[in-house]
């Protein structure tokens, strides 16, 4: 089993750092597992009636979060390759409420953006599973900061930690 470090605090970029600091001590592996099967219990608990219910006017639907949790885990993921391969280039930032507009996931059913969110978390699931401890510990720049590939690691499961807790609380509460 090879050992994820955890990001060292003051080293992890500020705007990360929120999402690492959710994420439990521990196996992250182990953790991104069980995250993925409490994450679609939830997911599937929800029926397709209330996909597009915004808890407040301008904030996102249930669709348009479940849209943005597979795009930003996609995104992290492309970005903890790189980093694990060594890519020495700045990898470009995203405007999160601009893919969620293009993305029109109200226009998509419940199930298949679930669907879609499952997927993406099996092939990040994959990818940590091929990691050696070596890649875990390559930095490289994302958004013009500094970051590991560890980092990207904790921060796909800290930013799915963060958004669930929204969907109970404000969503489903």
């Amino acid at each position: 089993m090879v050992h994820i470090p955890r990001p060292i605090p003051g080293e992890v970029a500020a705007h990360f750092a929120s999402y690492v600091d959710l994420v439990p001590e521990g196996d992250l592996l182990a953790h991104l597992e069980r995250q993925e099967a409490q994450a679609l219990a939830l997911l599937a608990g929800i029926p397709e009636a209330r996909g597009g219910f915004r808890y407040a006017p301008g904030k996102w639907s249930i669709k348009d979060l479940v849209g943005h949790l597979a795009d930003t885990e996609r995104i992290m993921g492309y970005r903890l390759l790189c980093i694990a391969r060594g890519e020495q280039q700045s990898l470009p930032g995203f405007a999160e409420d601009d893919y969620v507009r293009a993305a029109q996931a109200d226009a998509r059913p419940l199930e298949e953006l679930i669907g879609e969110f499952a997927a993406v978390r099996r092939a990040s699931l994959a990818l940590v599973r091929g990691l050696d401890s070596e890649a875990w510990l390559r930095r490289g720049s994302s958004n013009g900061k500094a970051v590991s590939a560890a980092d990207m690691g904790y921060v796909i499961a800290g930013h799915l930690t963060h958004h669930l807790k929204v969907l109970e609380e404000r969503y489903l509460g």
